[in-house]
């Protein structure tokens, strides 16, 4: 059978960096262009540039790191909805109702999660929130929405790409890297259409 897979993810020395933190940067130490054996590139990034998720221990200091979520948190099926603008409560709940049980919802379009919504999405027991932006709510003021999501431990997938995925069901992986003790890390997140296949 065949299965459309949908790569999400942002390439990562291109990707869009929150304001304020540290770029991705590489550098080729070893070159066969020079000469060497072998090319070997290093790289240092900020856990949360390009596509990643945040754990609870992003906003609060007993919360959960990266290593101690289940990885069954960000497998699994899951709803993608479009929005464009404030995501009110009122909004939450269509989508919730629409996603019909599944535990991680990935919006689409170029959107805000309020407070609000966030507290009908906390309340709702899904276990994955993802977004578009590189940090959901408001990007001059994300720590409330943050606190109410990641407060219930629902876990944060920020700086997916959407554009070209029609809303509907889908499984998703999206694992972090096991990054212990740290309260984010960068993924390779990816849909595969459930109709075609699975």
């Amino acid at each position: 059978w065949q299965m459309k897979i949908y790569d999400i993810s942002q390439e990562v020395f291109s990707c869009a960096v929150y304001p304020g933190d540290p770029k991705p940067e590489k550098q080729l130490v070893y070159s066969t262009k020079e000469g060497d054996l072998y090319n070997l590139t290093t790289f240092a990034m900020c856990a949360h540039n390009g596509t990643h998720i945040d754990a609870p221990f992003h906003f609060l200091h007993n919360g959960k790191t990266v290593d101690q979520l289940d990885l069954s948190v960000f497998v699994g099926e899951c709803w993608v909805s479009h929005h464009e603008g404030d995501v009110s409560a009122s909004d939450a709940q269509a989508i919730l109702q629409k996603a019909g049980g599944a535990e991680r919802i990935l919006l689409a379009g170029k959107l805000t999660v309020t407070a609000e919504a966030a507290e009908v999405f906390a309340a709702g027991g899904i276990r994955l929130l993802g977004n578009e932006g590189q940090t959901v709510g408001p990007e001059d003021a994300p720590m409330q929405v943050h606190l109410i999501l990641l407060g219930k431990e629902v876990a944060l997938l920020e700086g997916i790409v959407l554009k070209d995925v029609p809303e509907g069901r889908y499984f998703l992986s999206a694992a972090p890297l096991d990054l212990g003790g740290t309260e984010g890390a960068p993924c390779r997140a990816y849909l595969m259409d459930m109709e075609d296949g699975i």
